[in-house]
């Protein structure tokens, strides 16, 4: 995706797993050439796990939810599982008021949990460095 401003978004790589962080919103073209990067990075970086951090968005568009779900497909269909993070409260009330259906998209409330819900996927049984500390 190129810009001549700030990033609109950022995917980095930790382990075998991608983080993709969306910066601002999105239009539909933005949204697409992100689906693209991100997939054509999961076989390039042969990861297991992709998490897609939308904490900066405070509007998720049917057409932003539908990019979401086909890249989660895309991304399973090609040895990837992916979670969603970071929804913010006011945004997934009006997801479920408009009846945007997210399928089987994997949420978690923050990149942390996001990545726990990874470790536990794709390696059960396996100690995570990320353990809380009550």
């Amino acid at each position: 995706m190129t810009t001549t401003g700030p990033r609109l978004v950022s995917i980095l790589r930790q382990q075998p797993y991608l983080i993709a962080s969306i910066h601002t919103a999105l239009d539909d073209t933005q949204m697409t050439a992100f689906q693209h990067d991100l997939v054509e990075r999961i076989g390039r970086e042969r990861s297991r796990g992709v998490v897609i951090d939308v904490a900066a968005l405070d509007v998720l568009d049917s057409f932003g939810t539908r990019t979401l779900r086909t890249i989660a497909e895309v991304a399973r269909l090609r040895g990837a599982v992916t979670v969603v993070v970071g929804i913010q409260p006011d945004v997934a009330f009006a997801m479920v008021a408009l009846g945007m259906d997210t399928g089987p998209l994997l949420t978690a409330l923050d990149l942390e949990e996001g990545l726990d819900v990874l470790d536990r996927l794709i390696a059960p049984g396996r100690s995570t460095s990320r353990s809380r500390t009550t």
